[in-house]
């Protein structure tokens, strides 16, 4: 427990911005599944506006540190690819890879 009064109010300030954090995370997850839902149903128009919201909301959070900055990117890219794939016609096979030189 703390000792000093501002010990006592900085654990108050601590989980009033747990609680919101929590919140914001947790909101951030309900979207991303939505996202990801829309994607497996191949409804790729509908997908692509909800990555518009998904991506502005991770930029949000990582501007209030509730996610670092690189993991909001990270995130955003794995999105991203998702679309790409269901895009992708289904009978495309990837290109082989060049040779390397030796």
């Amino acid at each position: 427990m703390p000792n000093t009064s501002s010990a006592r109010k900085n654990m108050r300030k601590d989980a009033k911005r747990r609680l919101r954090n929590r919140s914001n995370v947790s909101a951030l997850r309900t979207l991303v599944k939505k996202f990801r839902a829309t994607v497996a149903s191949g409804d790729v128009a509908t997908a692509e506006t909800q990555y518009k919201l998904v991506s502005r909301r991770f930029d949000q959070a990582a501007a209030k540190n509730i996610l670092h900055k690189n993991a909001a990117s990270r995130m955003k890219s794995r999105l991203m690819i998702l679309i790409n794939k269901a895009k992708a016609p289904k009978d495309a096979t990837p290109a082989p890879a060049a040779p390397t030189a030796s």
